[in-house]
């Protein structure tokens, strides 16, 4: 028989945050898979995509950034997006050290079959729009905190 859960357990599973955020986070990745699928695209090339669409062209640096993903995660991703032919990977001609990274016609034509994924997710979550972005501006703030809290961890370590 399992023990009686105090109201106030701190460690309770169902109250923390990083859990629930694990939980939404595989799920909601889990509705585009059958939709990226088509395109042969996995969810984190999916992000590749959506940053070079907007934002192209961008250095590896750049993208990373964008992306928050460290260097050595995005190149395989890039080497894999490449291979499909979605994109090119060139020396930058004003500074050799940097790769650009721009979209090929195959990879700008992509971008009107990707534009169907996002109202499809909607209609899969059955959640109004409002609450997605409310929702969504919740977790930008989640996100900003995180990093003013790395921020500040990093420069006690350092003092």
């Amino acid at each position: 028989m399992a023990a009686v859960r105090e109201a106030t357990d701190l460690l309770a599973l169902d109250r923390q945050v990083c859990f629930a955020l694990s939980i939404a986070s595989r799920s909601v990745i889990g509705l585009y898979r059958p939709l990226l699928q088509p395109m042969g695209l996995t969810h984190p090339q999916y992000l590749v995509m959506l940053a070079l669409w907007e934002n192209e062209p961008l250095s590896v640096k750049e993208l990373a950034e964008l992306l928050q993903l460290d260097p050595g995660t995005l190149s395989p991703l890039l080497k894999r997006l490449q291979a499909l032919g979605y994109l090119r990977r060139e020396r930058n001609s004003k500074d050799e050290r940097a790769l650009a990274v721009t979209l090929t016609p195959t990879g700008r034509q992509l971008r009107a079959e990707a534009e169907k994924i996002p109202p499809a997710i909607v209609a899969r979550l059955g959640m109004d729009l409002e609450e997605l972005e409310h929702l969504h501006r919740s977790l930008t703030r989640v996100i900003a905190a995180t990093h003013r809290a790395h921020a500040t961890a990093t420069e006690t370590q350092d003092a």
